[in-house]
């Protein structure tokens, strides 16, 4: 028997839900790389198809980055710290590093990674303001979403950015010192078991179950992807120049090969197996009823505790699978969904 590892949960199930009912927090440091110097803004403005020009100082941006084929390499939130100084939030900060001083010749800038230099603890969920305006030396109630700004916690200097990987309409991220990460951590931990949440333990939840239920990807359900066929392409600005925007041009203009779509698996027979590239591997083939050819894989196969339903991507041929199709995958009968089950 093939036991759902995530519906039977109950530890899962309680951590997913202190973030969508109440508040919970994780420590999830990003990877950091630091971009600095008179050419920051216009070096990073090129590398990243978004608009990195015109993002004031104490704000961010999500933005992928592209190779010189269009295809994803990264995704990314840029934040500006001050005028020649921008941090990046990234999973891959060797990979990144290579890439910059790949392409950094000609630009006046300083890059390095600082992950060993900072612990980032994110609070998320609809009492997250609460907890934060307990435990800060002034309140987060002006906040605004990809804002970010210095502040104290018990004359502890931290960073706070309102934002997150959950979906939450209300999140925060405190960045701090690594030496400080224990007085910090035993201060959110208190405000947020006061507040009825509880702490993120399940890197399944944090980076899979709660993403996923709001549409969010992680970087290995977009890789060999572009922003196109990953529905990304409101994150770009088509009238500067950027890394990737030849090739991108051309997807524009002949139409996108493939897209991610939703699905949610609705057999009543809770033993099947699916395979999804999330555990490695290519993932599960998936066929069109009656017809040989394949039409796409299985990227991702995780479980959303708010509908309480198995559900995850397909990378499929564009146009191939409509929502409200049916289809069965390794003999589990499935149907196209949204990407978005909040």
């Amino acid at each position: 028997m093939n036991k759902n590892i995530f519906k039977y949960d109950d530890w899962k199930r309680s951590e997913h839900m202190a973030v969508r009912e109440c508040v919970g927090y994780y420590l999830f440091t990003h990877q950091l790389m630091e971009v600095s110097g008179p050419d920051a803004c216009r070096f990073l403005d090129y590398i990243c198809p978004n608009n990195i020009a015109s993002l004031k100082v104490g704000r961010d941006r999500y933005t992928t980055i592209l190779n010189e084929e269009g295809t994803i390499i990264d995704d990314v939130v840029v934040m500006r710290l001050e005028e020649e100084k921008y941090w990046v939030s990234t999973l891959y900060a060797s990979n990144l590093d290579d890439f910059i001083y790949y392409h950094s010749d000609g630009y006046d800038i300083d890059f390095g990674e600082i992950t060993e230099d900072w612990h980032m603890f994110s609070v998320q969920g609809p009492k997250s303001p609460e907890v934060m305006n307990a435990i800060l030396d002034a309140p987060v109630d002006d906040l605004r979403f990809f804002a970010s700004r210095p502040a104290k916690i018990n004359d502890i200097d931290v960073l706070i950015n309102r934002g997150g990987f959950s979906g939450e309409k209300f999140g925060y991220e405190v960045y701090c010192a690594c030496d400080d990460a224990d007085a910090v951590q035993e201060a959110i931990d208190e405000a947020v078991k006061n507040a009825g949440g509880k702490e993120i333990t399940e890197f399944q939840v944090f980076a899979w179950t709660l993403p996923t239920e709001a549409g969010f990807y992680y970087m290995r359900d977009l890789n060999g992807v572009n922003p196109i066929e990953a529905g990304l392409d409101k994150n770009i600005v088509w009238d500067k120049d950027f890394i990737g925007k030849d090739a991108l041009l051309k997807v524009k203009e002949n139409g996108p090969a493939r897209e991610i779509v939703g699905f949610e698996v609705t057999d009543e027979n809770e033993d099947f197996y699916i395979r999804s590239k999330q555990y490695g591997g290519p993932g599960e083939p998936v066929f069109i009823e009656g017809e040989e050819e394949e039409v796409g894989r299985v990227s991702k196969l995780v479980y959303s505790y708010l509908k309480n339903v198995n559900n995850g991507y397909i990378l499929a041929q564009k146009d191939k699978l409509k929502i409200g199709d049916e289809i069965t995958i390794h003999g589990t009968k499935c149907v196209i969904t949204e990407k978005n089950w909040l």
